[in-house]
């Protein structure tokens, strides 16, 4: 795999990051519990370090990062919010939709492992795949036990 290439796959990871990072902001915005603000907050955070840290990657193999998140990205956070004013989203509803933008990161991920990336790219991108299923585990979890 050639540096372009690698980049334009790190760049779409970027996207995936700020689509998850923005996609629990949402949530935040329209969860009620406390401890589920908390919990999506956090993750936030967690997908906003990880764009960080692929764009430093970027950046240190000459290539221009990725800044925002996908136009699916986009999508899938407008129905939240719309869904969320329209429906008064329980919380059970607003992590089944966390539940499905989760279902994407993964799918991302795990396109990305497919590819013939350099080792300590494969690396972050491996450990970064790992916390994407705990959040995906941890939200599905959530939303079984949230009624």
């Amino acid at each position: 795999m050639d540096r372009d290439d690698v980049i334009s796959t790190l760049n779409n990871l970027i996207a995936t990051c700020k689509d998850g990072e923005e996609g629990f902001r949402s949530c935040v915005d329209n969860v009620k519990n406390p401890t589920l603000r908390a919990f999506f907050i956090q993750k936030a955070e967690r997908c906003r370090q990880g764009a960080v840290q692929l764009q430093q990657i970027v950046r240190e193999m000459g290539g221009d990062p990725e800044t925002g998140g996908s136009m699916s990205g986009a999508m899938h956070r407008f129905w939240v919010d719309i869904r969320g004013a329209i429906s008064g989203m329980d919380d059970h509803a607003i992590l089944d939709e966390c539940e499905r933008g989760e279902d994407s990161a993964k799918q991302a991920y795990a396109n990305a492992l497919r590819e013939d990336l350099p080792g300590d790219v494969r690396r972050v991108i491996e450990n970064q795949y790992r916390e994407v299923k705990t959040n995906h585990d941890r939200v599905k979890e959530l939303r079984n036990i949230t009624v």
